[in-house]
């Protein structure tokens, strides 16, 4: 069925009544030839997989291809990718994608790109010399950097001087500073680990002979400089990009000066930001990715985060909107609208996107260990395939008094417990497998009902609907969970691949295909709503009420 009415209604006061919609420059990409049937390749490189699909005009999937990323993991604590390794897998998997849909390179019409974010690293992009491989935003290398600067007087100083600004103006950016913290998923305290103890990073930053790259950044230069051929093309990266690094003021749309200061990094060596309906993105360099593309100039429409995508997929335009990403890491965004929000509760405001100056704000908050539970209770061998979970899950009444604590990267918001461990508890010889897949499913979903909360305390919102995307939104035990515990509708699109949609979307929209985000809703296609049952909410919030009770037993233990 269609996507309800109500998914779309109060866009004006989000979108003020439509996304804007660049005009074509003659520098820009041109506007699309009408005469030729219209194909978008959208490419997704995520924490797991790289992906690329190929959608029609209306945005039925043609072909595409999956490659898996390979994660190094050179010591405990550290999750790397190869760069050069990479950037072979997105152009193989660019190039099946489009075979896949039995079509040529310039059948293409345009490129899109979603990303991970708070991926980078840092190279001579002249010589092409890397100084270390991408530390990826799972990377814990930084962790003691981050716990002696949230626990130093300098930290302390500036959270105290921030919240008298706050006083004395009632400017929410300095309430926001009055809570400012190093996390280990920012860029800001992997960047510095790096410079603090790679030697060549050092003296290349001596010598001006290094930049950091996220990993959008890279990929945009890789893609319009054919593989290093054009060292001059520019150095930018997307505002939804920049805006989860640490490094970035969403307040005032820039690389935080304070930060700067306050760590002694040069600004020169980031990437310009530049917002999501950007004309200059150019087209993919004619050698970039094989000789076939050699007579082709398709252009870049879009280039944006994960998180981003998701929710253009999930079609949050309006105010208070929200949705869960369930993926590797469970990330939650509600719309706060035209206003940067000062979260205090461990979430944190976020620029959702922003076109021709025109930003719309989010708070996110994340719990980092959704699917990696999954993956690591499935290598533990608890079950054979996780589409078998919710089956186990509900073979059993209940989880027979076991819980789980999903904490292999801390507690995010709001119990902001980072040196909390994982493990099981209660358990009994009476104890099966189902009793523990149950546990760890409903594990994951209490850990999401606290960010629900926590957005509403920070709102001061009622939510109505989550919108759910991801893989293990497609296990119907967690969405139904999730309505129940939450007593909220939890609905779920036909199609998971919201960051797929949502770069689709984005660059429709950049690039003329569609003029505003109403001509968007018919591609959504609802698939189910999961509708919460009152008759058993008290017994299964008295086990949230008794789950959060044993946080204190897993509570700092490194």
């Amino acid at each position: 069925m269609s996507a309800p009415p109500q998914q779309i209604a109060g866009e004006a006061e989000a979108l003020d009544a439509k996304v804007p919609h660049p005009t074509p420059k003659d520098s820009a990409a041109p506007p699309p030839d009408r005469s030729k049937a219209v194909f978008i390749a959208a490419l997704d490189v995520g924490t797991t997989c790289v992906r690329c699909f190929v959608l029609n005009e209306r945005c039925a999937v043609r072909g595409s291809a999956v490659d898996a990323v390979t994660l190094l993991n050179p010591q405990p604590g550290f999750f790397e990718i190869d760069p050069e390794a990479l950037w072979r897998k997105i152009v193989q998997v660019i190039n099946k994608a489009v075979q896949d849909a039995k079509l040529k390179p310039t059948d293409i019409t345009c490129l899109t790109i979603s990303t991970q974010r708070c991926t980078f690293l840092t190279w001579d992009h002249r010589s092409g010399e890397y100084y270390h491989n991408f530390i990826t935003w799972k990377d814990l290398r930084a962790d003691e950097l981050v716990e002696q600067w949230n626990t130093s007087w300098t930290r302390r100083t500036m959270n105290g001087f921030s919240y008298a600004l706050f006083l004395l103006t009632r400017q929410s950016r300095f309430l926001a500073g009055s809570v400012l913290k190093l996390m280990n998923g920012q860029v800001t305290p992997r960047l510095l680990y790096e410079i603090l103890n790679n030697k060549r990073l050092r003296h290349a930053l001596s010598h001006k002979k290094a930049r950091v790259e996220l990993l959008d950044s890279w990929i945009l230069y890789k893609l319009r400089s054919g593989n290093g051929k054009d060292t001059e093309v520019e150095h930018i990266t997307d505002v939804t990009s920049s805006t989860a690094t640490g490094l970035y003021d969403p307040f005032t749309l820039s690389w935080s000066p304070l930060i700067s200061w306050l760590f002694g990094l040069d600004t020169k060596i980031l990437p310009r930001v530049v917002d999501n309906g950007y004309k200059g993105y150019g087209h993919v360099h004619p050698s970039a990715l094989g000789p076939e593309w050699s007579r082709t100039r398709v252009p870049i429409a879009a280039s944006l985060s994960d998180q981003t995508a998701a929710m253009w997929g999930s079609q949050c335009f309006a105010k208070n909107d929200v949705k869960v990403t369930m993926g590797t890491g469970a990330f939650l965004n509600l719309i706060t609208g035209p206003q940067c929000h000062a979260a205090i509760t461990g979430m944190y405001p976020l620029v959702a996107w922003q076109m021709e100056k025109k930003a719309i704000y989010c708070i996110e908050g994340a719990s980092h260990d959704f699917g990696t539970v999954v993956t690591w209770a499935q290598s533990c061998e608890l079950f054979q395939d996780p589409k078998d979970t919710a089956a186990m899950a509900e073979s059993v009444a209940d989880t027979n008094g076991v819980f789980f604590m999903p904490a292999f990267s801390g507690l995010g918001p709001p119990v902001n417990d980072y040196r909390s461990a994982t493990g099981f508890i209660g358990l009994t010889p009476s104890t099966t497998k189902a009793h523990m897949v149950r546990a760890l499913l409903e594990s994951i979903v209490f850990r999401l009902v606290q960010l629900i909360e926590a957005a509403e305390q920070e709102t001061s919102q009622k939510l109505e609907i989550i919108r759910v995307d991801g893989g293990v939104s497609r296990n119907d035990f967690v969405c139904q969970f999730l309505a129940d515990l939450s007593q909220l509708q939890v609905e779920r699109a036909e199609n998971s691949e919201s960051s797929i949609m949502g770069a689709a979307f984005m660059a429709g929209i950049n690039h003329g295909i569609w003029s505003r985000v109403e001509d968007l809703k018919c591609f959504r296609q609802v698939e189910r709503v999961f509708s919460p049952r009152k008759k058993v909410y008290d017994t299964i919030a008295s086990r949230m009420d008794k789950w959060s009770r044993a946080i204190a037993r897993f509570s700092d233990w490194y």
